[in-house]
């Protein structure tokens, strides 16, 4: 069986697709960029502003699941130039503390509305 979890909190998803479903005790999180909750519109600026976003956005799904970031297990991080994974890398850091979740890092050709960062993730319960 699986739980759909959503938040106005969060950018409404723009496709067929839900910001996170519970199945198994686990919360699988889509892969969230850099929109703002309220406006809808991109936030701008280098990666460090663009991290911070992404990781509130999937904060507020992980919330409304009952979660934090302290239940994540693993995360992906999609990066527009690598070149970006220190700034990345110190954001992403003050989100999570340790035993950190297992993660992978890419960089890719082009993301969704040519943001430079997308993180999906997933937490247990």
């Amino acid at each position: 069986m699986k739980t759909l979890v959503s938040t106005a909190e969060a950018p409404k998803a723009q496709g067929p697709y839900s910001q996170a479903v519970r199945a198994g005790g686990l919360l699988f999180l889509a892969g969230q960029i850099p929109l703002d909750p309220v406006t809808g519109d991109l936030v701008g600026g280098d990666v460090v502003a663009q991290a911070r976003r992404v990781l509130d956005n999937l904060g507020a799904v992980l919330k409304a699941g009952g979660l934090s970031f302290a239940d994540v297990v693993r995360t992906t991080v999609f990066l527009a130039d690598l070149d970006d994974f220190v700034a990345m890398n110190q954001v992403y850091g003050s989100y999570f503390t340790e035993p950190y979740p297992a993660r992978a890092t890419v960089q890719v050709a082009r993301l969704p509305r040519d943001v430079r960062i997308e993180i999906d993730a997933i937490a247990v319960y």
